[in-house]
């Protein structure tokens, strides 16, 4: 098996247990340590319950950001959602497109799936379509979406490069993203980024916020706007699972390594990526 395929084995499987448990007793977070660990934290989950379409049921606390609250979501829009957990963000698109509009949810961990199944028949949403499969690999045809979504899962995979690519697509032409993820801006201690519980986590997958941003102008995507930014800072307990006090101490020079971030970009006609150039 290769290293990439470890990798999301690794994350489907901790993706796969949080779906199993109970909301009351699953760790909270994108960020939350792996199942049997000891360090309970949240580091930046953000507070959907004011927003259209919210359903508690279907909030895992898995998200890094907002990105329908900037998605520019119209109604009659077919909303595509990377990573669509429990169906959290895919309930509050469905709140924007109305009933004329489409909203479809990937996810690779089927347990995740059948979650999200579940809520959306309670619910008796019958545009909301749950698909099975790798957001590297999407399971959509060509110029399907006009707005793609995903919230704090791209940093946990490692071929970002090849996301972006099939991102750009599956949108029209004239389409956008709103992706809410995690970056860096400066070198992670080692100790940190080689840990599996903080790569679950989604800490250890993050990349370069300026090689980040540089995948999405190669996909072909043009007026790339940086929506919203704020640091995450590692709480002193958790870094003392992993580093030793001095060490610490050299990291916390530099507390604004870790970035969460939402960032737009629109597919405005051919790219070099769809090899039409």
């Amino acid at each position: 098996m290769t290293n990439d395929k470890k990798i999301k084995e690794l994350v489907k499987q901790r993706y796969s247990e949080i779906a199993l448990q109970n909301k009351e007793t699953a760790s909270c977070s994108c960020c939350a340590p792996s199942s049997g660990s000891t360090i309970p934290f949240t580091m930046m989950t953000d507070d959907y319950s004011q927003l259209d379409g919210y359903n508690p049921d279907a909030d895992m606390g898995l998200g890094c950001g907002l990105p329908t609250k900037f998605a520019k979501i119209k109604k009659g829009d077919t909303v595509i959602d990377l990573g669509s957990g429990a169906g959290n963000d895919c309930f509050v698109a469905r709140a924007e497109v109305g009933e004329t509009g489409k909203v479809i949810g990937i996810d690779f961990s089927e347990p995740m799936i059948n979650k999200a199944r579940t809520n959306a028949e309670k619910r008796g949403f019958h545009n909301v379509d749950f698909r099975q499969g790798d957001i590297d690999d999407i399971p959509v045809n060509d110029d399907v979406a006009d707005v793609v979504v995903s919230n704090c899962v791209l940093n946990l995979l490692p071929r970002k490069d090849k996301i972006f690519k099939e991102i750009y697509r599956v949108l029209k032409t004239g389409g956008h993203f709103s992706i809410s993820d995690v970056v860096l801006e400066g070198e992670l201690p080692e100790k940190i980024r080689s840990t599996a519980e903080m790569y679950s986590g989604c800490v250890s997958g993050a990349i370069q916020k300026d090689e980040y941003m540089q995948f999405i102008e190669q996909a072909g995507f043009k007026n790339i706007t940086l929506q919203k930014e704020i640091p995450i800072i590692i709480p002193d307990d958790v870094l003392e699972n992993y580093l030793l006090k001095e060490n610490i101490a050299t990291y916390k020079t530099n507390p604004n390594i870790i970035r969460s971030i939402t960032v737009y970009a629109e597919k405005q006609g051919c790219g070099c990526s769809s090899g039409c150039c």
